[in-house]
């Protein structure tokens, strides 16, 4: 089992805490919180040990899971590969590119694995549909919330819409070449809806929309591609796969089928893969797990948290534009 030590013990760090205690993979040693007061309520109400400094809890493990605020990301984490200890760091990454680039330098200097905590790779409809996707060439996302104070101090790119620059990432095989978008502040100092559509060298196209003050909560990715169409609901945990191909010459009473301008009939077809339930947060600490246990590349690599949070980035800088 591999020694394990949280930094940070805010809303997702109690969480991390609580399934880390929990992972057969993991043993637990206990957390660090900056704010001593937090600290001890946790350790008090759950029982987990609070170390009351920093470097002594970075000393007795060997993997350091960072859940600490976004600004400070970056020097805990720096602290940890120092010491040779693998990093799991929730998203976004760092605060700036170069932050992140220069822990995937220092990390491959250590010889330590990391794995940015983009949660929705392991959201189980996002995982059916992926076999499913293959080539997209539009693709449309809405992350929408409910207020929360809770995050407001960064944009909404950085607080939700990020999630989907990850998951269009991985599925696009191309680099972006352009970036139009929009944000408006509302409530926050920072913007707190925004739209942004990227353009990828292959044509393909992501058109992403990202609020934190609807007065519902959604996150639904749809795909199109060749003869396909993939709904991912990520907050229902559902899939939905409609694949078009030739009409046979007699179809059966009950077949969908199409003919476009050209006289060429398709057949619609529902292609639903199964969703198998599991909880994403545990998923991605135990596949980490795993990736170190047998030297393989994290399912989020850290060039990959970092590339989302450089579009992100550039998304925020679209604004101004």
């Amino acid at each position: 089992m591999l020694k394990v030590g949280v930094l940070g013990a805010g809303h997702l760090g109690k969480i991390h805490l609580k399934l880390l205690k929990q992972s057969s993979k993991y043993e637990l040693l206990g957390f660090y919180d900056a704010n001593s007061e937090n600290a001890r309520k946790v350790s008090e109400e759950f029982g987990y040990p609070a170390f009351s400094n920093l470097d002594d809890l970075i000393a007795a493990v060997d993997v350091i899971d960072v859940v600490t605020p976004t600004l400070s990301h970056f020097e805990v984490a720096k602290k940890g590969i120092l010491k040779g200890k693998h990093l799991f760091i929730e998203k976004p990454i760092t605060n700036t590119f170069e932050e992140a680039t220069e822990l995937i330098n220092l990390a491959k200097k250590h010889g330590v694995k990391g794995q940015v905590g983009h949660v929705e790779r392991f959201n189980p409809a996002f995982q059916a549909a992926t076999s499913k996707i293959d080539k997209p060439m539009f693709i449309e996302a809405h992350r929408l919330a409910e207020f929360n104070p809770r995050g407001t101090d960064v944009p909404v790119v950085l607080d939700l819409m990020i999630h989907d620059i990850d998951a269009v990432l991985s599925v696009v095989n191309s680099e972006v070449k352009k970036i139009n978008a929009s944000g408006v502040s509302v409530i926050s100092e920072t913007p707190d809806i925004a739209n942004a559509r990227i353009e990828f060298e292959n044509g393909c196209v992501a058109n992403l929309t990202a609020s934190r003050i609807s007065m519902k909560s959604m996150r639904k990715s749809r795909f199109f591609q060749r003869d396909a169409y993939i709904s991912v609901d990520f907050l229902e945990k559902k899939c939905e796969v409609v694949k078009m191909k030739d009409a046979p010459e007699k179809p059966d009473d009950f077949a969908m089928v199409l003919q476009n301008a050209e006289g060429i009939k398709k057949q619609i077809y529902f292609d639903n893969p199964e969703v198998a339930p599991n909880n994403a947060i545990l998923q991605e600490l135990e596949t980490f797990a795993e990736a170190i246990e047998h030297d393989t590349t994290p399912i989020v690599s850290l060039q990959q948290g970092a590339e989302a949070l450089r579009v992100a980035k550039w998304v925020i800088e679209s604004f101004n534009q």
